[in-house]
């Protein structure tokens, strides 16, 4: 059983997702440059209509992921905000300025986030060494990993042997979700929602 992920940025496209046929949200802001956290009206408007568990992105700016300590204490409170909301997942990272995992914030944001499940975002693309980052991943307790590209997402299938969830993302389009799923063995999927239709043609063209 696939499982589709939908990204999202507003209450309408949410609600597109849902009737489409996703099973799970992850809300954020700017797509465009890559997502950052959603303000706290649209996590309440989305849980109190939806009935989908919705994850919420905590990213505090585009850019990077080196965060700043003051930057580290507003991701912080954005996780608080969004658990005060009821939302159930948590999607965050942090990297260090040699590209590896910061794992000293990682571990805080893990922590925060507890009991929610944690998804580390695509900031794993820009690790220098993705097998030493899923492992690290896994040490620290994240539950889940979002990824792009077929070699990527095969790598970090094979290598998790089911010790972490991995979440395929980056361009996913009806055209080409079959052949990612057949050559990857991924079990979950994730693209950005607008419209019912595309979640309908995805969902379809991965059965085949």
């Amino acid at each position: 059983m696939l499982l589709i992920e939908a990204a999202v940025e507003a209450l309408a496209a949410a609600r597109a997702a849902a009737e489409g046929g996703a099973q799970r949200l992850e809300l954020c802001a700017q797509l465009a440059v890559g997502g950052i956290t959603p303000d706290v009206q649209m996590q309440r408007a989305c849980r109190s209509q939806l009935a989908l568990p919705i994850y919420v992105l905590i990213r505090p700016r585009a850019g990077d992921f080196v965060y700043s300590p003051g930057e580290h204490c507003t991701m912080l409170q954005q996780i608080a905000d969004a658990k005060a909301t009821g939302v159930h997942g948590i999607v965050t990272g942090a990297l260090t300025e040699a590209n590896e995992i910061a794992e000293d914030k990682t571990s805080e944001l893990i922590a925060a986030a507890r009991p929610l499940p944690v998804t580390f975002h695509r900031a794993i693309e820009l690790c220098v060494d993705t097998s030493k980052a899923l492992e690290t991943l896994i040490r620290l307790g994240a539950d889940r990993i979002l990824a792009s590209g077929t070699g990527r997402v095969g790598q970090l299938v094979r290598e998790s042997r089911g010790r972490i969830a991995i979440l395929a993302g980056g361009g996913i389009t009806a055209g080409n979700v079959g052949q990612l799923v057949r050559e990857t063995g991924v079990r979950e999927i994730h693209f950005s929602v607008r419209d019912a239709a595309k979640v309908r043609a995805i969902i379809a063209n991965a059965k085949d």
